[in-house]
């Protein structure tokens, strides 16, 4: 039975540091960027958006669908970056204890 206790503080402990985690996060600022640097779009710690930026060269009617491919490229080098240091941050909070794969926390 002091097995389970301790257990039940520990995830107690767990689950309050993963709180804490996730409130850090919103403020965890990322830039991702495409196009070399002519498309950026910054993300927060929990991958929304807070930021759009264009060069102006980039902005021509007659190149929408480069410009759309560039926002993509942009977003996922941002969420890319997002998902490694939130990862980054898990796995200091875990101690090294290994999960399951597909199991991604916090989210």
């Amino acid at each position: 039975m002091k097995n389970i206790g301790q257990m039940m503080k520990q995830a107690q402990q767990m689950q309050a540091k993963m709180e804490e985690m996730q409130t850090k996060l919103a403020d965890v600022i990322v830039d991702g960027q495409a196009g070399a640097g002519m498309v950026r779009i910054t993300l927060n710690g929990k991958g929304e958006v807070k930021r759009v930026k264009l060069e102006k060269a980039v902005v021509d009617p007659e190149e929408i669908e480069v410009l759309e491919d560039l926002l993509i490229a942009a977003y996922n080098d941002a969420k890319g970056k997002v998902e490694a240091q939130v990862a980054e941050e898990t796995q200091k909070l875990m101690g090294g204890l290994k999960l399951p794969p597909g199991i991604k926390l916090p989210f």
